[in-house]
């Protein structure tokens, strides 16, 4: 049993994952590497000058994974169900049981629609906090919007769901704000002096 279970490797799942896992929750992701992010280069991503979509694919991965996620890269999703309190993500190799479950598969939604997700058109529904109309599922990124296809606003939406899911483990609002005093203290030998 994990705390979140993170369905998409792309931008909006890596954030997720990132989020979740660097703020103490346990966190799997399943990765195929469908992402469009290897035919981008990013020129508009906020903080970033230009980088190539696989070359900042590579990094995120490394990112997340020094952040402790348990990825499972090449492993496919096949199902996504409710499972008493939590869900139950079935891949080609067994079943993962989890808490919180965060849909980041693109424009593909498949396991919304199987999960029982409301819809609105096209698009799965969701409000600001990604929560989908099924209780501690969230859905991110091209699912959830008609046209915005764009890699930082996919980075949002999963770090939005991850927010609001550690706001409700938590009990509070929770806010992920590193600032230079602690730094070390929470992120050891990660911390890049340059």
């Amino acid at each position: 049993m994990v705390d979140v279970a993170i369905v998409g490797g792309g931008p909006a799942g890596l954030s997720a994952g990132l989020f979740a896992s660097k703020n103490g929750l346990d966190t799997v992701l399943f990765d195929t590497d469908g992402t469009w992010m290897h035919k981008a280069h990013l020129f508009n991503y906020l903080g970033v000058g230009s980088v190539g979509g696989s070359e900042f694919m590579a990094t995120a991965r490394q990112q997340v994974d020094d952040f402790g996620v348990d990825r499972h890269q090449g492993e496919k999703v096949t199902d996504v169900a409710s499972s008493g309190d939590g869900f139950t993500v079935t891949t080609e190799d067994g079943e993962y049981d989890a808490d919180y479950v965060v849909l980041a598969t693109g424009a593909n939604r498949d396991l919304a629609e199987s999960l029982g997700c409301d819809f609105d058109g096209d698009l799965v529904d969701v409000g600001v906090s990604m929560e989908t109309s099924v209780a501690g599922a969230y859905a991110t990124g091209a699912m959830v919007r008609a046209e915005e296809w764009q890699a930082v606003i996919s980075a949002g939406d999963g770090a939005a769901a991850a927010l609001n899911i550690l706001s409700a483990e938590k009990g509070e609002h929770y806010h992920d704000f590193d600032v230079p005093d602690t730094a070390s203290s929470v992120f050891g030998g990660l911390i890049d002096d340059e």
